[in-house]
């Protein structure tokens, strides 16, 4: 075997051939996985502070997280083309922004955390919201992911997205745009798409789906990136488990999905949607 023979029509697969191009200098996930711990850290902060007090813990831990962010930030816009001048400029632009709005971002999660609190019986803190629940980690990361991804910062919200939808099982678009005192009880298999929009204190169960219903497409037949597709759910909504809303339709405020819902058109404020109870049939085994 002529390992040299191999190694060459193998290497040819990574040429620029097609759309497809591949870069070596992107981020890896465990830049990823660096940058999300340090931004949970630097946004709720516990043993840290204890040891050295809450002005130096979050003045180390912001230095750290901005050095991370900033070092993603440019391996990725260097591998999109850009000059260094315009990365260096794109880069403190979208880190400057983030720093001013970080203080609004937090209090918008000390919100989430409230409506965890007083939306689940079982919660017996705030603080076990913060720590514990799964969907409070993956909305702390979305804040963070959809600031970047409106400032235009390409790739790296999505990845932020993907490696907390891989811890979580929770699947947020960072363009998805949500309001406050947002909760996702339980959390496993929730999808909201990238046009999705979510009023002021909404809550989703475990399995809900907030999807497109068809991908519109441009005269050549080509799909139209970015177009309205995904639902918009209004304020003091509830949505229970399995629930299924999709297509660019809009979900009135005050009212109550029920468990298992299929929906494809608009529902009216103050509406409460169920399905018909099913018919259980009980057999015996015994012959």
């Amino acid at each position: 075997m002529n390992l040299d023979d191999h190694l060459k029509r193998y290497i040819e697969t990574f040429t620029a051939k097609g759309r497809y191009n591949p870069d070596f200098t992107l981020p890896s996930m465990k830049d990823i996985t660096r940058l999300e711990e340090s931004l949970l850290t630097l946004l709720f902060p516990v043993n840290s502070v204890i040891k050295t007090g809450l002005e130096d813990a979050l003045r180390f831990e912001m230095n750290f997280f901005i050095s991370i962010l900033k070092e993603c930030i440019m391996k990725i816009l260097l591998s999109e083309g850009c000059s260094a001048e315009e990365t260096e400029e794109r880069c403190m632009s979208a880190i400057t922004s983030l720093l001013e709005d970080l203080p609004e971002i937090r209090e918008m999660l000390k919100l989430d955390a409230i409506a965890g609190y007083d939306g689940d019986p079982a919660a017996r803190s705030i603080s076990e919201v913060i720590i514990c629940y799964p969907a409070f980690r993956a909305l702390c990361v979305h804040r963070i992911s959809h600031h970047l991804f409106r400032q235009g910062i390409p790739m790296l919200p999505r990845m932020m997205n993907e490696l907390i939808h891989s811890q979580t099982g929770i699947d947020i678009h960072p363009g998805a745009e949500i309001g406050k005192s947002f909760f996702i009880d339980h959390g496993t298999g929730v999808v909201i798409g990238e046009t999705t929009v979510i009023g002021d204190n909404v809550k989703l169960y475990q399995g809900v789906t907030l999807g497109a219903l068809s991908f519109p497409k441009d005269a050549c037949g080509q799909l139209l990136k970015g177009a309205k597709r995904h639902p918009t759910i209004g304020n003091n909504v509830t949505i229970y488990a399995n629930a299924t809303i999709l297509g660019d339709i809009t979900i009135g405020d005050n009212c109550t999905i029920g468990s298992s819902c299929w929906i494809k058109s608009s529902v009216s404020a103050n509406t409460r949607v169920l399905n018909r109870e099913p018919e259980m049939l009980i057999v015996s085994k015994k012959r």
